[in-house]
């Protein structure tokens, strides 16, 4: 697993395969926009909206070198390990979420939900 805030629920969001190298991808998950990053074998899950302005994260470029997901709109980076903005003008951080791969499925955990 990667990535972690909470445990809860797994939900399957896509095939590893379907996601392509060092460039982000939304996904819903039970209501929640997440972007989805791979990186190598690892995939990273953080909140889709940049805490600076209502814009999808995803559509942005991915910064592999800094482990990062770089917002379209004005430039912030954000850390795909601990969602803290690591550029201005974004300051504050996005949600991080937990992340399984499982006989190449990909299933992420939102914070607060109960095991079943």
């Amino acid at each position: 697993m990667s990535g972690a805030q909470n445990s809860g629920h797994a939900h399957r969001v896509c095939r590893l395969e379907d996601l392509a190298e060092a460039t982000a991808r939304r996904v819903d998950v039970d209501g929640v926009a997440v972007a989805l990053v791979r990186l190598g074998d690892t995939v990273h899950a953080i909140g889709d909206i940049c805490s600076h302005e209502d814009v999808s994260l995803a559509e942005g470029l991915v910064d592999a070198d800094e482990c990062a997901l770089e917002c379209w709109r004005h430039g912030s980076l954000f850390s795909l390990e601990t969602g803290e903005a690591l550029t201005l003008p974004a300051t504050r951080p996005v949600p991080v979420y937990e992340v399984e791969v499982a006989d190449g499925e990909v299933y992420v955990r939102l914070p607060g939900e109960d095991s079943p």
